[in-house]
């Protein structure tokens, strides 16, 4: 996840992720600072529906997200045990098989995040905040948001496609006319000939796709917060199901690290609050707290990063996974910390409001979101077992060759 310079195929959902957590978690810890400074004064009913509706918001991507991930993951699994990487019959075995992989195309394949990984995020997020940040101390702020809203336009418009597809297979009936399509780049030729892109989709996707560019056009020309919103939590439940902690203690490193970042980044400077004010891009959830008196139109909104959405959710839906692999009919872990995720949010916004200053949410959300969870193993006699869960990536996970025969080739 923290490497954004990666071009294979399963590298965009990290990427993307990897540049939102660092941008996206100044919005929610900007909030007070930027209400602040605002004339109108919400009523106490106002900001009570803004901030239910961001924490029921916020909850949507975790919870949907995390039961994705286990089916993502299931399906990564069934890949990797019937197809054959030395033959180029895996995926037609695959369907002569009636496997479903899930995965017709490399980027819906899910990204596996390291300790390595989770120790460097909060060098690279710091960086990209703080380049942000001189950036729009040094150049334009108006031709930066421009080209910044043309490149989440376009990962917004995938996101939500991404998204909608599952729903929009249980929408069309079974007699639509679902074509399939391939759009297929080589280089070279012959036995040299290297695919550069291979992508599968069908009729669906293709309603997607148009449904997604219309909501694109719709916040590209109005910047409509019900847009932003729609793409935000399209970005925040891709995030969760597509980014997958190895374990629990890469978890800790990953939450530990920008629990951290956030505290310095809000406490130490004013980096965050300023990139905050001066960034416009669909990389948080807003609702108006002025949505009584303005309806529609209104326009002071309170905010929440995406950042505080899918790093907590990402350490929840591998706990979802560590549950469904005790096979104990049972979700506890994944329950603890979804409520563990409520308390912490609800705490932050309780302390924002109580000490008018913006605060770090991860400040509030890590302690809760591992806390928890390893209480209950405690009392439950399976943090050993916890802690020992691994999964493995994908080049890791496929059919091992036989050391006899590594052997027999090496004579």
């Amino acid at each position: 996840m923290s490497e954004a310079e990666q071009l294979p195929a399963s590298a965009p959902e990290a990427a993307a992720a990897a540049v939102l957590e660092a941008l996206n978690a100044t919005d929610s810890n900007g909030t007070e600072a930027i209400n602040a400074t605002a004339k109108f004064v919400a009523t106490p009913e106002g900001t009570a529906l803004a901030y239910g509706s961001l924490v029921c918001m916020a909850l949507l991507p975790i919870f949907f997200g995390a039961l994705r991930s286990v089916s993502c993951s299931k399906s990564k699994e069934r890949r990797m045990k019937v197809c054959n990487p030395d033959t180029d019959s895996g995926e037609k075995e695959l369907g002569e098989n009636g496997y479903d992989s899930g995965f017709r195309n490399g980027s819906d394949m899910p990204e596996t995040i390291t300790s390595r990984d989770a120790a460097r995020f909060p060098i690279i997020a710091s960086c990209t905040l703080f380049g942000l940040y001189l950036f729009f101390k040094v150049f334009s702020q108006e031709y930066i948001n421009l080209l910044l809203s043309v490149y989440f336009f376009g990962l917004g418009v995938l996101a939500l496609s991404h998204t909608m597809s599952p729903l929009m297979s249980k929408v069309f009936p079974a007699s639509f006319p679902n074509k399939q399509y391939q759009l297929l780049f080589t280089q070279g030729s012959g036995e040299s000939k290297e695919e550069i892109v291979n992508y599968e989709f069908d009729t669906k996707n293709l309603v997607c796709l148009l449904i997604s560019s219309v909501v694109g056009v719709w916040y590209l020309l109005k910047k409509h917060w019900i847009a932003n919103n729609l793409f935000g939590l399209a970005f925040a439940l891709n995030g969760v199901e597509l980014l997958h902690l190895n374990n629990v203690s890469t978890g800790c490193i990953l939450l530990g690290g920008l629990f951290v970042y956030d505290v310095f980044w809000v406490f130490g400077t004013n980096v965050m609050v300023t990139v905050a004010k001066s960034f416009e891009a669909p990389i948080k959830l807003v609702f108006p707290q002025d949505l009584l008196e303005k309806g529609l139109e209104a326009s002071n909104f309170a905010m929440l990063g995406l950042g505080d959405i899918v790093i907590p959710g990402i350490f929840i839906a591998l706990l979802l996974r560590f549950d469904v692999s005790l096979k104990k009919n049972s979700r506890t872990y994944f329950y603890s910390s979804f409520l563990a995720y409520i308390f912490g949010l609800g705490l932050t916004i309780f302390i924002m409001h109580t000490f008018k200053h913006a605060q770090p949410a991860l400040l509030y959300l890590v302690p809760a979101c591992v806390g928890f969870p390893v209480i209950v193993a405690l009392f439950k006699g399976e943090l050993t077992e916890m802690f020992r869960y691994e999964e493995s990536p994908p080049e890791e996970a496929g059919p091992k060759e036989d050391p006899s025969e590594t052997e027999k080739k090496d004579q």
